[in-house]
């Protein structure tokens, strides 16, 4: 088998069964298979998968093991050759899997290879290539200097834009290629960090073996972000935790720097804690139905009547537009790039997955996401 992909669930219903549909339509001409891990969600996950996806493999946590170990569970009963670590609330596109397991990207010494992640509204997320966060690197980070430079930027890897591809040291979790040999051999994920850090670990240890990690920006991957994780005073504490046990297994630093460091880890630690609290909601002025279903009228009146919405057919750039995209008609390729054009600080994005009942996505990296089921 080529490739195994491994999505640890918790608590993401809808933004799971997009998931899947999505990499159902990825491994087409792949000898793949693909494998949930559930961390004992109480979200009806569990049922959702038995229903409408019988034949994948579905293991369920009678408790929240955490991200590496859940992981780590899913690894364990992969066959594939190449494993890919992606979280459930991710859309990849039709041919994000061949694209990167074309064997030119594969050398003796390639590591992981990651790609281009943007958010719901197709926005570049910076951290799809990082580089190690030593204590100064992390200080750019904290205190914002990297903004003012690439020789400063090292954080966020910028000696690489966007849409070039190149060798960077850290990969994000969300997604992740690696060969399954190479994973076993270093151990996997670090079962003694809850989540947070467990990327940046993993990163970290393929390079002490000698290998090189691979920022692709060839295919882009829709990474809702908010969505997986709620960002209280539980997030603040697990990344303090998670912070101080990459430093403290990989670093040796003074007493001063590690007083500095623990007062810049829960200064950044409160940042992300409120950028993530969840911000009342403008409603849009004007929604707009992207399709290319040749009954288009039907569509249109069947979704007003279900959403309690209506549907304007020319874009207005000054008003708030709210995009739903018909993905029973266009493809998730399509419609990654869609949005990835089409983004203005006015326009949301909703997707409408193959044969489901509901639509969702989010308004921003911080955002945790919206889900509207129909009504009946």
């Amino acid at each position: 088998m080529q490739l195994s992909v491994i999505i640890l669930n918790y608590n993401v219903r809808y933004f799971l069964e997009q998931c899947v549909l999505s990499v159902q339509k990825a491994l087409e001409g792949i000898d793949g298979e693909i494998i949930v891990v559930d961390n004992n969600s109480s979200d009806a996950s569990c049922a959702m998968m038995q229903q409408k996806f019988p034949a994948i493999k579905l293991i369920t946590n009678k408790e929240n093991l955490g991200f590496p170990k859940g992981n780590n569970i899913g690894v364990a009963a992969a066959k594939g050759e190449f494993l890919c670590i992606l979280n459930p609330d991710t859309i990849v596109a039709e041919d994000t899997f061949s694209k990167i397991l074309n064997s030119k990207n594969w050398s003796a010494n390639t590591g992981i290879i990651g790609c281009k992640l943007i958010d719901g509204t197709g926005n570049f997320l910076p951290e799809s290539k990082r580089g190690v966060p030593t204590p100064w690197v992390s200080f750019t980070k904290i205190f914002g200097l990297y903004k003012f430079s690439n020789s400063l930027g090292k954080y966020y890897a910028q000696h690489l834009n966007e849409n070039e591809s190149g060798k960077v040291d850290i990969l994000v979790g969300a997604f992740m290629v690696i060969k399954r040999e190479l994973y076993n051999k270093i151990g996997g994920f670090d079962e003694n960090c809850f989540m947070y850090s467990d990327d940046i670990d993993l990163s970290y240890r393929v390079l002490q073996e000698g290998k090189y990690n691979y920022y692709f920006h060839e295919t882009t991957v829709i990474h809702y972000k908010g969505e997986s994780t709620i960002r209280d005073g539980k997030y603040m504490k697990r990344f303090q935790e998670a912070m101080n046990f990459f430093y403290k297994k990989h670093f040796k630093v003074s007493i001063f720097f590690k007083i500095f460091m623990k007062i810049g880890i829960v200064l950044f630690s409160i940042v992300k804690r409120f950028q993530g609290k969840i911000k009342e909601k403008v409603q849009p002025e004007n929604y707009v139905l992207v399709t290319e279903n040749n009954n288009k009228s039907e569509l249109t009146h069947q979704l007003q009547k279900k959403l309690n919405i209506k549907f304007i057919e020319t874009i207005l750039d000054r008003n708030r537009i709210e995009f739903i995209i018909d993905l029973n008609s266009i493809s998730f390729k399509k419609a990654i790039h869609w949005m990835e054009n089409n983004k203005k600080k006015n326009h949301t994005f909703k997707l409408l997955p193959p044969n489901s009942n509901f639509i969702l996505g989010s308004n921003s990296s911080n955002d945790r996401g919206e889900v509207k089921a129909f009504k009946e």
